[in-house]
């Protein structure tokens, strides 16, 4: 009976942990997608569309360098200005070294790397940090801190 109550106590223990990493890798995978549909529009040149990854607030943080922006508007206007303006392109981008963590059930955090190969072969890149936040219409960036390689 011992022998039995033990095994019992042991899977209840960890039946929680095995949860917990079901829900955290559910999350880590909503919030790939969203970066991965990123990808794809900045890639056809889309901003409108990429733009669909960030919260629609005047709320939304974009930390630049020594710029900071505030709002979606902001956000997609210093995007244009950057990539779409004249004389200037968008590239093709990629993602790397990707590092999500689950900070609540509505809440994750993503580190990673930016690529973007340009039609002259400068390969500009730096570091991201996102911060997300589950919304009813899904995971969306609240705050995203990016910096550029020197």
């Amino acid at each position: 009976m011992a022998r039995v109550a033990c095994i019992l106590l042991i899977l209840c223990s960890t039946l929680p942990c095995l949860a917990q990493k079901d829900r955290s890798e559910k999350v880590k995978s909503a919030v790939e997608q969203v970066l991965n549909a990123q990808v794809q529009a900045w890639n056809h040149h889309d901003l409108e569309t990429f733009m669909r990854g960030y919260w629609n607030s005047p709320e939304l943080t974009f930390f630049s360098g020594d710029q900071v922006f505030r709002g979606w508007d902001q956000a997609l206007d210093r995007y244009r200005k950057r990539y779409q303006g004249e004389g200037r392109e968008m590239g093709t981008l990629a993602f790397e070294n990707l590092n999500i963590d689950r900070l609540a059930p509505t809440a994750a955090v993503m580190r990673g790397e930016w690529h973007l190969t340009m039609s002259d072969g400068k390969t500009p890149h730096g570091l991201f940090t996102l911060i997300f936040r589950k919304f009813p219409e899904g995971w969306k960036i609240i705050h995203d801190h990016t910096s550029a390689a020197e």
